[in-house]
């Protein structure tokens, strides 16, 4: 598997033969639960707390870089290493406690639906480590719609890497530029990018903080739903 060299962009409609779905941020909205659980942490470890939004702009590239950013208050910059591995334990306590308090957005249920009714097989693709992506991919119901899922731990890379989209496609056997991805944020378009294939953005995630029609995608999309227009079977 393969990247394809050429940053190609697509027209609509985008001849699609499979869709793979980014998790926090697209399907579900998370961001109350991970930006408590960061802040149980912060507490526990006698830090002043942050506020929602601000952790709320941490949120995109796995939870590592979240309580990275969380300790440091920076979105690039890494704190001590006896530090972090001190942290991240105690945020992993608190997140599994509120893990299932995330709950899908408006239209994910109708969206998946009717993308499966259409034949569209369905993957997730997310950076969240897999001992949280599957119990929550259960308790809020979402599981049963996806013949695969790719966890932030499930493969040597993650997003931005194309390789997840890859390895999603060669799953699915589908030509990687006939699998849409949809997702929320430039971890997204990047890996999509990178890959070789379409990308769709919702507008309401978590792009840390900047509005996604700054980024480089096929199309932006008020909901799920909203993708069906915008494809046809390849």
């Amino acid at each position: 598997m393969q990247p394809t060299a050429t940053l190609r962009r697509f027209s609509t409609p985008v001849n699609v033969r499979a869709i793979a779905i980014d998790l926090d941020g697209t399907l579900l909205h998370s961001a109350p639960q991970l930006a408590e659980a960061a802040n149980r942490m912060l507490r526990d470890m006698n830090y002043p707390p942050a506020s929602q939004e601000l952790l709320a702009s941490y949120i995109g590239n796995g939870l590592a870089w979240l309580v990275k950013r969380a300790l440091t208050g920076e979105m690039h910059a890494t704190p001590d290493a006896a530090l972090y591995e001190h942290a991240m334990p105690i945020f992993e306590k608190h997140y599994t406690n509120l893990l299932l308090g995330s709950r899908p957005y408006d239209g994910v249920i109708e969206g998946l639906e009717a993308l499966r009714a259409a034949g569209f097989p369905l993957g997730c693709i997310t950076n969240k480590a897999a001992r949280f992506t599957g119990p929550l991919l259960e308790g809020c119901g979402l599981a049963k719609y996806f013949g695969i899922v790719i966890s932030g731990d499930t493969l040597p890379e993650k997003k931005p890497h194309p390789l997840p989209l890859l390895h999603v496609a060669d799953f699915f056997g589908t030509p990687i530029e006939q699998l849409l991805l949809i997702g929320d944020s430039l971890n997204d378009t990047l890996a999509a990018r990178a890959a070789g294939c379409p990308v769709f953005c919702v507008p309401y995630g978590y792009n840390h903080g900047e509005p996604v029609e700054t980024l480089d995608m096929d199309a932006v999309i008020p909901d799920l739903p909203a993708a069906l227009p915008l494809i046809k079977r390849a």
